[in-house]
């Protein structure tokens, strides 16, 4: 379902399960693990997600394990759902969606557990879960106010609206637009970019700028903010940054 590949410090993750790329419950467990190996590995700074083929990104659940009522089996794909997500929500890389067509339910929830997506100028994304009486279960309905607002995270969830890519981009549920057929060279140019800052520094930063999310005061995360930024100066690349600046010249990040 999922095809991986590392090229130097960026993993690229391909979600691949013809005609639209849709999840079950193996796939999501492999995303998960596929996450665990990430984290674990130092070289990886970051990843991209993109859908193969030209037409989805992903076009959610795959619906024809839902059509018989079981509770157990939505009970499993509900938390199959979270889990997967929860951990590319909170993986330690950069990790950056390109949105290459159609990003539906859990495939659109796929792309909010990115930290930045970038979508084709004919992607299409939604929601539509209730209108097949289900709901986002994949982090959507938390994630999607974030980004976009509440009123906008009503329109799409409550009345079944579709946006296109230049919606998306207005409305803040994507970063930028490219061309058809351009978003994973865009996404692996930002994450050749991401590479290029001190791996400590990100993953810090990624995790105060999500505490804002959490409900953490503003007290308690600006007084982290302040204890992460003096904990640099117990790593070496806190020193191998500074110097290279200051040497005009491009730092060596040895993630210590």
């Amino acid at each position: 379902m999922i095809e991986f590949a590392v090229d130097g410090h960026i993993a690229r993750l391909t979600l691949s399960r013809p005609p639209a790329n849709a999840f079950t419950a193996e796939g999501l467990q492999q995303l998960q693990e596929l996450v665990a190996r990430l984290d674990a590995d130092p070289q990886v700074r970051a990843v991209v997600i993109t859908g193969a083929g030209e037409r989805f990104f992903s076009a959610g659940a795959d619906l024809n394990g839902f059509a018989e009522g079981d509770r157990a089996h939505a009970r499993k794909m509900a938390q199959r759902f979270g889990a997967a997500f929860e951990a590319l929500q909170n993986a330690r890389p950069v990790v950056i969606a390109a949105i290459n067509g159609y990003a539906m339910g859990g495939g659109l929830e796929c792309a909010l557990a990115c930290d930045i997506r970038i979508a084709e100028e004919h992607a299409q994304m939604a929601l539509p879960e209730a209108a097949v009486g289900l709901l986002p279960c994949g982090c959507g309905t938390q994630t999607l106010p974030w980004l976009v607002g509440e009123g906008w995270a009503k329109r799409m969830i409550l009345t079944n609206e579709r946006v296109n890519a230049a919606t998306a981009l207005r409305i803040g549920l994507v970063e930028e637009v490219v061309p058809t057929g351009q978003s994973l060279d865009a996404a692996l140019a930002m994450a050749e970019r991401a590479c290029t800052v001190s791996p400590r520094a990100a993953a810090h930063s990624k995790r105060l700028v999500h505490l804002a999310r959490e409900g953490v005061s503003r007290h308690a995360a600006l007084a982290l903010e302040r204890e992460r930024f003096v904990d640099l100066f117990d790593d070496a690349d806190q020193r191998e940054g500074v110097n290279a600046f200051l040497q005009k010249r491009t730092p060596q990040w040895r993630n210590a």
